[in-house]
């Protein structure tokens, strides 16, 4: 990698950190390209160089801190493997994020930002679903192989989500919740298997 490559990417790494304490301080409407340029120590016309929006810079940062968790524990489809073990490692990578301080400090962040402007909580949303596709293509697997009875993939896979999120995201985001201790987290999961299982495997 040349000398100027790694200038750029910490130029554009400093301004992901630099965004990320000024989102979290101020909110997404308040926080300005300038204030995070002045934060970053770079000009604006390098902010925008690297992010030509506001909304591009704000969903690059929940993706970045979603494939860092969730890439820790990726979970294809294995058909020699029982369904049980393998949706439980998806679940626990899917917690592992929820618990995480910066995320649930962002998502607060793009929710507040949200509802002052539908369109951006659609795209908003539509981008942070691009992640939770792991699910569904696991889903799908395991239906290809007929391990599950007919279902629609997305819909199957938003239903664990809610079971998940109904415990150990709203709570902790609309009231302040503590995130969910180890053996919360175990029994959380326990049930949504139990519910997911009962009702979808063949």
């Amino acid at each position: 990698m040349t000398a100027p490559k790694r200038l750029t990417d910490l130029k554009r790494n400093a301004i992901i950190q630099a965004a990320i304490s000024e989102f979290r301080t101020s909110g997404f409407d308040i926080t300005s390209m300038d204030k995070i340029a002045a934060t970053a120590g770079v000009s604006k016309r390098t902010v925008y160089n690297h992010f030509p929006s506001k909304e591009e810079l704000f969903a690059e940062i929940l993706h970045k801190l979603w494939a860092s968790i969730s890439a820790q524990a990726e979970v294809a489809y294995r058909h020699d493997q029982p369904l049980r073990g393998q949706l439980e490692a998806l679940l626990r990578a899917k917690l592992q994020l929820l618990a995480d301080d910066n995320f649930l400090d962002l998502a607060r962040v793009a929710i507040a930002a949200a509802i002052h402007s539908p369109e951006r909580a659609q795209d908003m949303v539509a981008r942070l679903g691009e992640r939770e596709e792991g699910l569904t293509l696991w889903i799908r697997g395991a239906l290809a192989d007929g391990r599950l009875k007919p279902l629609d993939p997305e819909f199957a896979a938003q239903q664990m989500h809610g079971l998940l999120k109904s415990f150990a995201f709203w709570p902790q985001i609309t009231l302040g919740q503590p995130p969910l201790t180890a053996d919360l987290q175990t029994r959380v999961i326990e049930s949504a298997l139990d519910m997911f299982l009962c009702h979808y495997q063949a």
